[in-house]
């Protein structure tokens, strides 16, 4: 995959998001099921759903990275304890690379390999510069 290098990078932005964020270790929501007050997905439980066992990049109070191959591509899982810290990981998240976005939870990857792994774990493509607020999102 030709974007390795810039998604390992990617990583290391991930651990300064977390390290910069102010979130708490509460306000979980539902993860994408539809339950109020269930458990956010974790990095292991999104790798297992695509057939990975992630190594871990980034373990903080406030966000978790993992990094995964599979036959389908290379891809990084990163999930959120709060709305705040995706959407400030969210906001220095770089316009080249789609992410693929649930609740408290991204896949950042290239289109092709996040198409196929939105079959499996659902969630909303966002193509676009996420600064601009104009996102784009296909289903």
């Amino acid at each position: 995959m030709t974007t390795f290098p810039r998604l390992a990078a990617f990583a290391l932005l991930a651990g300064l998001v977390a390290a910069c964020s102010s979130g708490s270790g509460g306000g979980y929501v539902a993860a994408g099921n539809g339950r109020q007050n269930a458990a956010p997905l974790t990095v292991e439980q999104l790798s297992a759903k695509v057939g990975c066992e992630p190594k871990m990049q980034v373990d903080a109070a406030d966000i978790r990275t993992g990094y995964c191959k599979t036959p389908d591509g290379e891809f990084f899982v990163s999930t959120f304890t709060t709305q705040a810290g995706k959407d400030a990981w969210m906001d220095a998240a770089p316009e080249y690379n789609p992410h693929l976005v649930g609740t408290l939870w991204t896949v950042l990857s290239s289109r092709q390999v996040l198409d196929l792994l939105k079959e499996r774990l659902g969630g909303d493509l966002h193509l676009t510069d996420h600064r601009t607020k104009q996102m784009r999102t296909v289903d």
